[in-house]
């Protein structure tokens, strides 16, 4: 999945009926995944009276829920947590404990070694046990070290308490909602197979039950997650085996779920039934991430992809012909090991054949433990440079000709929050950029027909119609 900004999760304000409330400080790195198992950490601490804070020295405990994609990961991690253990002995100086955790997908990676090499930790815990949290927590406050990171993805949804309805409100009208996680690709430069483990996938019920949940806080935009979403084939009602087309259909009942969306697919894993949903579900949303990575076979092979250029190009000719209006989004690398100037110009090319509205890309960096680490011919980190330059410079064209093209056409915006300046909204398009329009658009929560009369950079500007 992609790597988003750094950011804090929402947890509660307060917890009734308890006494003096301890506050927990909670820094999220990377996808989207992990903005929702924040959330669900947030939401299982909150029956043990934990409340937010945005102020680290003012917690009683701190986690760092992890990310392993990126480059050097864990040392960025280790760096933070020697930040933290001035922060800890200030404050045990003045006679108050803290807790510090350390959640995701490093923990998952790293282990015992996180606890030997920063003994200021006090608790590591894997992505699948996070149920296990609150115990954790208090184990730590006794006195004891806890490293859970053995694989419990099933207790994981089944033991994680419902949120508040009043927390779920206050996190707003679009929702992440957690579908399937692990991947079985095994991509030689990808981490997510170690971390994360095997393709796991929640039944239909658990999935339904929290989507009316979120419906009934007022959510009015859901996107499923997954490392490998559309792999997703989880037992429904009926006992049989549902895919996801067969579940965004059912999502879609929902009273007040007004639009769907999915992320991050593989495109060995989008069926027919998938693609029908494209073409017969006017909630799912036209917008596919769907990463191709490379446009050279020789390097798609090196990368254990399973799929050509071709077959990629097809994919799309197939998914357009469902739906003409759907915006294509994807991730690229640079510099994959024994990647030439040739290979790179075919990336530059099924950029070129196939048109992007939004891409994340990004220079080859080895992660340890996977096959690529340990290949020939690394390339240099100039040329690595050089060709992300290049790349980025034409996704960049292509998202703003897309923006361009949108001026003066009639569309739907779901109205998500203020805008910076007075009087303004800011929406979300189908495409998933932000729109601004006027205040008298609606209210939040709203969806309204509006005209797009200007674009920026980054953004559409609307008027009600």
């Amino acid at each position: 999945m992609s790597e988003t900004t750094t950011m804090q999760a929402g947890l509660p304000a307060s917890n009734p009926g308890t006494g003096a409330t301890k506050k927990v400080f909670v820094k999220t790195y990377g996808c989207q995944m992990n903005v929702y198992d924040s959330q669900r950490m947030a939401d299982a601490l909150a029956a043990d009276g934990y409340a937010a804070t945005e102020v680290m020295e003012e917690a009683d405990l701190v986690l760092l829920n992890t990310c392993h994609i990126r480059e050097k990961a864990a040392e960025k991690v280790y760096s933070e947590l020697g930040r933290i253990r001035k922060l800890k002995a200030e404050r045990a100086s003045l006679g108050r404990d803290t807790v510090i955790g350390v959640a995701g997908c490093v923990a998952q990676a790293e282990g015992e070694e996180i606890v030997r090499r920063a003994p200021v930790v006090d608790i590591v815990i894997g992505p699948q046990t996070y149920h296990r949290l609150p115990d954790a927590v208090r184990k730590a406050r006794d006195g004891g070290k806890v490293v859970e990171t053995d694989y419990a993805i099933e207790d994981k949804f089944e033991r994680l308490p419902a949120p508040r309805r009043a927390e779920l409100r206050r996190r707003g009208v679009t929702a992440f909602l957690t579908v399937q996680e692990g991947c079985d690709k095994f991509c030689t430069f990808c981490v997510v197979p170690y971390t994360r483990g095997s393709e796991v996938s929640r039944p239909v019920a658990q999935i339904v039950r929290e989507a009316e949940q979120l419906a009934a806080a007022g959510v009015r935009e859901i996107t499923l997650l997954g490392q490998n979403v559309n792999a997703w084939h989880g037992e429904g009602p009926d006992g049989r085996q549902w895919g996801l087309g067969e579940l965004l259909f059912r999502l879609a009942e929902i009273a007040g779920i007004g639009r769907l969306r999915y992320t991050t697919s593989h495109p060995r894993d989008m069926d027919d039934a998938l693609i029908a949903a494209h073409r017969d579900l006017d909630r799912l949303m036209p917008y596919l991430h769907l990463p191709v990575q490379a446009g050279s076979d020789r390097i798609l092979k090196a990368m254990n992809r399973r799929h050509t250029a071709d077959d990629y190009l097809r994919l799309i000719d197939r998914i357009r012909a469902a739906r003409p209006d759907i915006a294509l989004s994807g991730d690229f690398i640079v510099g994959f090991p024994g990647e030439t100037d040739a290979d790179f110009e075919a990336t530059m090319q099924i950029v070129r054949d196939v048109t992007f509205v939004q891409a994340f890309s990004f220079k080859y960096s080895p992660r340890p433990g996977t096959p690529g680490a340990d290949m020939d011919a690394q390339v240099d980190e100039s040329v690595k440079d050089e060709r992300l330059q290049r790349l980025q410079a034409l996704l960049a064209r292509q998202q703003r000709e897309f923006a361009d093209a949108l001026v003066g056409r009639k569309t739907d915006v779901l109205i998500e929050k203020p805008g910076r300046s007075p009087g303004q909204w800011v929406g979300r398009s189908p495409w998933l950029m932000p729109v601004i329009l006027d205040e008298k658009a609606g209210e939040i929560g709203d969806i309204v027909d509006v005209r797009i009369n200007r674009a920026a950079a980054n953004s559409l500007f609307a008027q009600a119609v």
